[in-house]
């Protein structure tokens, strides 16, 4: 087997489970040191972090735009599948609608560094946004129809301009004390409900 052939077959092949799993935790270790840190963070403050070389972050990402793209595509999937989970498992379509809606503005606030990053001219980042509203909408639109139909929010809402929305007011969250975007959402969400 010629080498260019057992890249491709490694390529193809499913991941371990340990393998999967230290992925995770180095895309989690990554995320909560480009928060606190920002998306230039040194390799070796994540590798602190997830307890490993340097060498291994190298190994599954061998750039910082692949460990970036990760990290997002990564925390998208997560805030797209506890969509599902908080409608089978809270009290109402509506407290699932909000707690979801709340976890997507923490996702925003946190993916402000993201900004200049993803608006850069490294082709890498450009499907990123696409992948961002083709996985989240359809889980906001799920929740919306869901609390529609329960009658505990008017029908006919748009997921898309909720999203926006909660974006807009995210927008100046972390650069002025006073301003308290956390709170405008939960007042957004809150303007949503229709007592029964």
């Amino acid at each position: 087997m010629q080498d260019s052939d057992a890249a491709a077959e490694r390529a193809t092949r499913p991941k371990r489970a340990d393998a999967r799993r230290n992925e995770q935790t180095l895309l989690d270790a990554a995320a909560t040191v480009f928060v606190t840190s920002g998306v230039e963070a040194p390799i070796r403050d994540i590798a602190a972090r997830a307890g490993v070389g340097t060498a291994t972050i190298y190994r599954h990402f061998p750039t910082r735009a692949d460990l970036i793209v990760a990290v997002y595509r990564h925390q998208v999937e997560s805030l797209a599948e506890i969509g599902p989970a908080l409608l089978a498992d809270s009290a109402s379509p509506y407290a699932a609608l909000k707690m979801w809606i709340e976890t997507f503005a923490d996702f925003v606030i946190t993916k402000q560094g993201l900004a200049t990053v993803l608006q850069s001219d490294d082709p890498c980042f450009d499907p990123l946004h696409s992948y961002f509203l083709e996985r989240l909408v359809p889980v906001c639109t799920q929740l919306l129809d869901a609390a529609a139909e329960s009658g505990e929010i008017a029908a006919g809402q748009d997921a898309y301009e909720l999203m926006r929305g909660v974006g807009g007011l995210c927008a100046g969250a972390g650069t002025n004390p006073r301003y308290n975007a956390r709170r405008l959402v939960h007042l957004l969400i809150a303007g949503l409900y229709r007592p029964r």
